[in-house]
């Protein structure tokens, strides 16, 4: 019966570090898109050399804040949980060492 536990808490682990990954990856994808889209937007103004980086790096940092923050979230509880599952899977196996 441990051994079925052990397994069925493994996949369970999977799924999470696929939801926190799937999370992640979204919120990084979304945030270079709006990086490069500044980064265009301000070239076109022309905007170049390290005012084209920085301007784009502070513009989009301020549009990510605002526009992906239901992104930030889902990828921060994500992380979270994982994290919550993790800590609970090693106190599990503490107390099985400690009936031992």
């Amino acid at each position: 019966m441990g051994a079925a536990l052990r397994r069925r808490a493994g996949q369970v682990a999977a799924g999470n570090m696929l939801a926190a990954m799937r999370a992640t990856m979204a919120y990084t994808v979304l945030r270079l898109a709006i990086f490069a889209v500044a980064l265009g937007l301000l070239y076109l103004v022309g905007a170049r050399g390290i005012l084209l980086i920085g301007l784009a790096a502070v513009i989009s940092a301020i549009l990510s804040f605002v526009v992906l923050a239901r992104w930030r979230e889902a990828m921060a509880g994500s992380i979270s949980q994982r994290i919550t599952n993790a800590r609970a899977r090693l106190d599990e196996g503490t107390k099985v060492e400690d009936v031992d």
